[in-house]
């Protein structure tokens, strides 16, 4: 079945999988899951991370050659630093694309709605491809398209919990309404919670902590290379209907009937 990539903003994209860069035991491993991945992008943390260092052993000789940078607003808590770290992601790394995050919360790390609306709002105006991160209210999700944002990124569950998407509901009715790319981002913890995010219709899967936490990354990375791509194809190819009851595989017309003894 042919299949047309994932686009953002005009620029397309070889993979449905964005894979970030965070709690990797060492940088040799994240090169080594980047590379088993071969994501759409790789997310950077702007604050967490040495801009100025270009030793041999800085974390940017680690990232695979050609791989794009989607740089995010990790660990901003309000509108205005969040805007502040997207102006340096630009400034240092040469891209307008930003993974926008301001959180609202430091135990749940859920988004602060209002702040991520208006943090849009002012990065597009300047220029920017903003990816907002945002809980799963279409109507929220609704606001932000509305703002200019490239894409939809809502949470399947709170960041690194690892408990796949709790609610499918609301991220189908995302879904349903939107008209730029829904990317599911955050919550992920497992292969077949990718593969069912995709089955939903998700354009993409957003995962960090699934695979740099897991027993083996590169292969947990391939795991979900593969499994962003089966569920790609599984929701296009179309999910026979559930039943309430059995229904036989083979057909009974034709079939001899057994002679009682």
């Amino acid at each position: 079945m042919q299949d047309s990539p994932l686009v953002i903003a005009g620029k397309t994209y070889h993979s449905r999988l964005i894979l970030g860069t965070g709690k990797y035991k060492t940088l040799e491993l994240m090169k080594q899951a980047l590379t088993a991945a071969d994501p759409a992008m790789v997310t950077v943390a702007i604050r967490r991370v040495d801009m100025s260092d270009k030793s041999s052993q800085s974390f940017w000789n680690f990232l695979p050659e050609g791989l794009p940078i989607l740089p995010n607003t990790a660990g901003c808590y309000t509108a205005n630093d969040a805007i502040r770290t997207a102006h340096l992601a630009r400034e240092a790394l040469e891209t307008e694309l930003i993974k926008l995050e301001v959180i609202g919360d430091p135990k749940t790390l859920f988004p602060d709605v209002a702040a991520t609306l208006q943090a849009t709002q002012v990065l597009v105006k300047e220029g920017f491809t903003v990816l907002p991160y945002t809980t799963d209210d279409p109507i929220v999700a609704r606001r932000l398209e509305e703002a200019g944002a490239a894409t939809i990124m809502p949470l399947a569950a709170p960041i690194g919990s690892g408990q796949g998407i709790l609610n499918p509901l609301p991220v189908q009715y995302i879904l349903e309404q939107s008209k730029v790319p829904v990317i599911v981002d955050a919550g992920v913890g497992t292969a077949s919670d990718a593969a069912v995010a995709m089955e939903l219709g998700a354009a993409g899967v957003l995962m960090n902590t699934a695979v740099a936490e897991s027993q083996d990354p590169i292969t947990m990375a391939l795991a979900m290379k593969l499994a962003v791509e089966a569920g790609r194809l599984a929701y296009l190819a179309g999910r026979m209907p559930k039943k309430m009851y059995a229904s036989a595989s083979s057909p009974t017309i034709g079939l001899s009937l057994s002679t009682k003894s």
